[in-house]
């Protein structure tokens, strides 16, 4: 583990305080939005410009990484990050904010693509299991803490902001003072919906309308919260119960999705996802939320893996690099959707009326994934599938482009030539 680890404990370090920073960040803007008046639509608004943001910051990071490198790169990208923490407290306004959050997304995904290059590079053949998915537990620990540290402060003050800004801050020292040799430059990948989704309907679908409510889930969750009656720390107890029960249940649904039609294994998520959903919506407060919270994590976070998972079961492994892409930007543009129309639900029926919104989506989906069970045959069998790769199935709210293990042996991303 020490042998595997010890080469990118700089990284790992920094892109954990980073998202630190960032859950922090995340769960207090709705919070101090709600407590400013703001609205329920404009935090949806506040979500979609996230999201919109990452998404760009997806296309154009490769080319500011060939242009300064990675190091100056993820430096400039933490300070940005940085003044933009602190600016939402010293102009409260909700079109700045607006502002703001787009281009926090962009930066945010320029830094993952610093920090992902740069482990697909260094992580050895015998390594890279070990190290990816020490990475995606960094990222889900990191927003996770940073939610746990909402308790301690004042949503309407100054500290937490500038506490989440001093996490931002911290992250650039591990990976600018490291010594291991930078990557080579990270080339442009091509994005191919039309072609992904002529070779996996369920794959292109899934990740769009699970972008749909798995944005819309940490946007506005804690609004959702609120409206139950829980307090601000409950609130974030809520969010922390959905993120850990979807972070533990990822592993074994991709592991189940291996030994089956992983199609079958999405109608049964789908399904646990939209009953939890339900529940939620008629829901009251009381002691049943956090295990109902902690039910929808479990059942609705781990769709995209699965989702994405059989998407690489159909398509080629040279265009692996480009199935990725297509499947992150398509889940961006979908968690760019979600916040907003789950925001008007919120003013119809505040606390479940988010769920009642994710219960409607996921039961669409399921509908749609039934359908293609019994229009096209299952993949193949378990033995000629990809196994089950977590860091390559992580969605736009965890990490960038990593495609599964076969094209990181061949390279990595590669320059393609848009269709």
């Amino acid at each position: 583990m020490h042998a595997a680890l010890g080469p990118v404990a700089s990284l790992l370090a920094g892109v954990g305080i980073l998202l630190t920073g960032h859950g922090l960040l995340n769960l207090l803007l709705p919070l101090r939005a709600t407590a400013e008046g703001f609205g329920t639509l404009i935090v949806g608004v506040f979500g979609a410009a996230f999201f919109g943001g990452f998404v760009a910051g997806c296309v154009v990071g490769p080319r500011i990484v060939r242009r300064v490198g990675h190091i100056r790169c993820f430096a400039a990208m933490v300070s940005t990050l940085t003044a933009l923490a602190l600016l939402h407290p010293l102009v409260v306004s909700g079109p700045l904010w607006v502002l703001l959050r787009a281009l926090f997304g962009s930066a945010l995904a320029v830094a993952y693509l610093v920090v992902e290059s740069w482990l697909n590079e260094r992580a050895g053949n015998s390594t890279r299991g070990t190290v990816m998915s020490a990475y995606i537990v960094v990222n889900f620990g990191g927003i996770t803490a940073g939610q746990m540290l909402l308790p301690t402060g004042e949503v309407g003050g100054f500290g937490l902001f500038a506490l989440s800004a001093v996490l931002l801050s911290v992250a650039a020292l591990p990976v600018t003072l490291t010594r291991a040799a930078q990557p080579a430059p990270v080339a442009e990948v091509a994005f191919r919906p039309l072609r992904l989704y002529r070779a996996s309907p369920v794959g292109l679908l899934g990740a769009l309308l699970i972008g749909v409510t798995n944005g819309a889930f940490w946007t506005v969750g804690p609004v959702a919260a609120t409206g139950y009656g829980l307090s601000e720390s409950g609130a974030a107890m809520f969010m922390t119960a959905a993120a850990l029960a979807g972070a533990l249940a990822q592993w074994p649904a991709g592991r189940l999705s291996d030994r089956t039609d992983r199609r079958r294994v999405l109608v049964g998520m789908l399904f646990g996802a939209s009953a939890a959903g339900l529940v939620l919506g008629l829901a009251t407060d009381g002691p049943w939320l956090l295990p109902l919270a902690a039910a929808f994590g479990a059942l609705a976070l781990p769709c995209y893996a699965i989702a994405a998972a059989h998407a690489y079961d159909l398509v080629p492994a040279d265009e692996y690099v480009d199935t990725a892409s297509s499947l992150l930007l398509v889940n961006g543009a979908g968690a760019a959707i979600g916040p907003v129309l789950a925001a008007a639900c919120l003013l119809w029926l505040p606390g479940g009326g988010l769920f009642l919104f994710t219960a409607a989506v996921h039961a669409a989906l399921l509908g749609f994934v039934l359908w293609r069970l019994r229009a096209r045959p299952p993949a193949a069998g378990a033995a000629g599938r990809e196994p089950f790769d977590l860091a390559a199935t992580a969605p736009a709210a965890i990490g960038a482009v990593i495609p599964p293990d076969d094209a990181r042996r061949e390279g990595g991303l590669r320059p393609v030539a848009p269709e």
